[in-house]
């Protein structure tokens, strides 16, 4: 039947986040692998899904509403003028929201430039589109821009640019400078911005996040797509949307209907009383990350881990192995000693983390000394088809890509204390990361 397959669909494989996730289901581990919280939402916005729920808003349904609200903080926010009858689009989720945004603009043979690290949806959701990926590299440990790199990326046939600002999976914000950069190259190549900003309220240390549609001539060229998962802990209500100009709003308005036909009615309810939240809100959500980011560096470092980049916004850690770790450019064993743990890695990595292998083995020695499921940070880095470097600088780069691993931090204090204890098992007496000497098995 991989005959019936379609082209795109024999290209796809399973996602490794959301594999390490059920991994730590599986093996009862602790997942710091997906960006999703284990705490309650707030009391408020659950008695409003099931007093939706209890008021029969079980069927399809638009709730305007939503999109008035977004109007109004859009303009209280960021001073943007935003029709809530025309330039948005409610969708499922901010997946959806930019799926059904790559739909509405791209053609097959239409280039898309990424900034990498990034996201794995970006990816997928252009090669559906018949898109071609470009990524341009940010340069670590800060993950700064390079204008050059950037203006290079460009050829005839780029259509877009996506920009997720604070970024998954490093933490960065981009600054005022960069953001002039991406909207000069915008404006003067004629190309469109897709922005993803679903943790534009979790940013730290005063830094604040800026919408690329503030800048002189953006808010007709780009689409923001966001959600409430995220900023209020709902990521399985999957209420997402788009905000564009007429006509692109309208479009991916139009996609979305062919596609799910209607956003989940009793969380459009719900999703009234999160979009009305006071600034004490965000502000009590602002601090109660940055107090979780602050625990996570401090245990990180404290057991060998390198973090040369202050996450400034979401809720990740992009650490870095220690230089002298073995277990950063090997490949992976399978002698895992627990039978469980080592059929579900078997069964349910393994087949999806192949281009991952060289980080594998640590991410199997987390999971079995300390009961810790973290994501291999090699695959947010991909290959860029048109990059001019030379095979020296190209081997350098490929190098860092192996150092790094993602942690989640959304998570609650009694779990980031477990991770903690859990983690404490990998130290040796000195206070130094315990690993094991680089296994002589490959896969």
């Amino acid at each position: 039947m991989e005959k019936k397959l379609s082209r795109v669909a024999n290209t796809f494989t399973p996602s490794p986040i959301q594999e390490l996730s059920h991994l730590a289901q599986r093996c009862n581990a602790i997942n710091l692998a997906e960006g999703f919280p284990d705490f309650p939402a707030a009391p408020a916005i659950k008695s409003a899904a099931v007093s939706a729920i209890n008021s029969d808003f079980n069927q399809y349904r638009h709730v305007q509403g939503i999109c008035e609200l977004l109007a109004r903080n859009a303009k209280e926010m960021y001073g943007l003028e935003v029709d809530p009858d025309t330039d948005i689009a409610i969708c499922c989720g901010q997946t959806e929201a930019f799926a059904a945004a790559m739909f509405a603009i791209i053609d097959p043979g239409d280039e898309v430039v990424l900034f990498d690290p990034c996201y794995e949806t970006y990816e997928g959701c252009i090669q559906l589109a018949g898109g071609i990926p470009v990524y341009v590299a940010l340069e670590p440990p800060h993950w700064t821009l390079d204008a050059e790199k950037f203006m290079s990326s460009f050829t005839g046939r780029t259509k877009a640019v996506i920009l997720n600002s604070p970024q998954n999976p490093t933490g960065k914000v981009f600054t005022w400078n960069e953001l002039e950069i991406i909207a000069e190259a915008c404006r003067s190549r004629d190309c469109l911005a897709v922005t993803d900003e679903v943790y534009e309220h979790i940013t730290y240390d005063n830094v604040k996040h800026v919408t690329l549609s503030l800048l002189p001539g953006m808010q007709q060229r780009t689409i923001i797509t966001s959600s409430v998962s995220k900023t209020f802990g709902v990521t399985g209500w999957r209420i997402g949307w788009a905000i564009a100009n007429p006509i692109l709003a309208s479009a991916i308005r139009n996609i979305h209907v062919k596609l799910t036909d209607s956003a989940p009615a009793p969380f459009q309810e719900a999703a009234l009383t999160a979009l009305s939240s006071g600034p004490d809100y965000f502000e009590s959500l602002r601090r109660d990350y940055e107090s979780k980011r602050d625990y996570s560096i401090q245990l990180l470092t404290g057991i060998g881990f390198q973090i040369r980049f202050k996450p400034q916004g979401s809720f990740f850690l992009f650490a870095e192995l220690p230089e002298s770790s073995p277990l950063s450019d090997v490949g992976a064993s399978l002698a895992l000693t627990d039978p469980k743990t080592k059929v579900a890695f078997l069964t349910l990595i393994i087949p999806c983390l192949l281009v991952l292998m060289v980080q594998v083995e640590y991410v199997k020695h987390l999971i079995e000394q300390a009961g810790v499921v973290a994501v291999p940070g090699r695959g947010f880095f991909h290959f860029n088809s048109v990059s001019s470097e030379s095979e020296e600088s190209l081997s350098a780069c490929h190098d860092y890509q192996k150092r790094y691993i993602r942690f989640a931090f959304c998570k609650s204090s009694a779990t980031l204390e477990a991770a903690a204890q859990g983690l404490s098992v990998l130290v040796d007496t000195k206070g130094c990361l315990n690993l094991p000497p680089p296994s002589k098995t490959d896969t």
